[in-house]
């Protein structure tokens, strides 16, 4: 089945990450100066992508779009699953085709992958630690532009889950909407009376929450709470609606905050500061 994300387009992606790398448009652009002038137009090789560490994998169709922009004809064996857990020294793909194709769109297709799969991998360790299959771990808008989808994706591959994926799915009113509408109760009837369906408020003191759910919030974010206060807020919400923790969460934190009875713990810096997986390409010439 073809890979598909919705909002998102994997040819407009893989082409404009191309362009950049070649330098379409700028002076002198256009194409890989190296392999053109070292590597002949019919050379073939063989290659394999392997991970130097232990992962989660995330990225291989994209990966895969980049060779088959270059080289349609390219022969691609994708040797493991999205999301699977392989050890340091899998092979994740084998390649054969194109010389040129291959190495001008090596970097762009590693560069994918190693991100990618460097958020699934840190979104599993956290899931692992949290320990808590009645606790959902949710990722937060802090992505890098235009990769959202992408990301989003990989926290997925990892075995987290998607808070509102934009502006656009759910209000989320924050302690900024609150300082010009006046109060936690009069933000959240305004998103009321303007017909939003899901709304999120956030709230940082127990006094907070009545007032949130008696103008018609959907959802409470406990932020910057310890766990003695959210265990708390949670048996005074009583399961009218559900509940999520964010801020200050860690894997030195994340067990004792999910243990407090949230629906939901989120976390910025999986899409935010994830390192990248070691993963690299071997060719070999034909």
């Amino acid at each position: 089945m073809p890979f598909h994300l919705d909002g998102f387009d994997l040819d407009a992606f893989v082409r404009d990450t191309l362009a950049e790398d070649l330098g379409e448009g700028l002076p002198g652009g256009g194409n890989d100066v190296t392999s053109e002038s070292v590597i002949p137009a019919d050379a073939r090789f063989s290659g394999a992508m392997d991970t130097r560490d232990a992962i989660h994998v995330a990225g291989l169709p994209v990966a895969e779009a980049f060779f088959r922009a270059l080289d349609p004809d390219m022969q691609i064996e994708i040797l493991v699953e999205e999301g699977s857990a392989v050890p340091a020294g899998t092979d994740l793909m084998r390649l054969e085709g194109n010389a040129r194709a291959m190495l001008t769109a090596e970097r762009s297709a590693l560069n994918t992958m190693q991100h990618l799969s460097g958020i699934a991998t840190m979104v599993a360790e956290y899931v692992r630690v949290m320990d808590n299959p009645d606790c959902t771990l949710l990722d937060t808008r802090k992505t890098i532009p235009g990769l959202r989808h992408l990301e989003k994706y990989a926290v997925r591959m990892g075995g987290g889950a998607n808070h509102r994926m934009g502006l656009w799915d759910a209000a989320m009113i924050k302690d900024n909407h609150v300082l010009v509408a006046g109060s936690v109760g009069e933000a959240v009837r305004r998103a009321v009376e303007a017909g939003v369906k899901d709304i999120i408020c956030e709230v940082d003191r127990i006094n907070q929450i009545e007032p949130a759910l008696d103008a018609g919030a959907t959802r409470l974010l406990l932020d910057n709470m310890e766990p003695p206060t959210l265990r708390e807020a949670v048996a005074l919400v009583a399961g009218r609606v559900p509940t999520e923790a964010s801020g200050g969460i860690n894997l030195d934190t994340i067990r004792a905050k999910a243990a407090t009875g949230v629906n939901y713990v989120s976390v910025g810096r999986l899409t935010q500061s994830a390192p990248a997986a070691d993963i690299g390409l071997d060719f070999t010439p034909l």
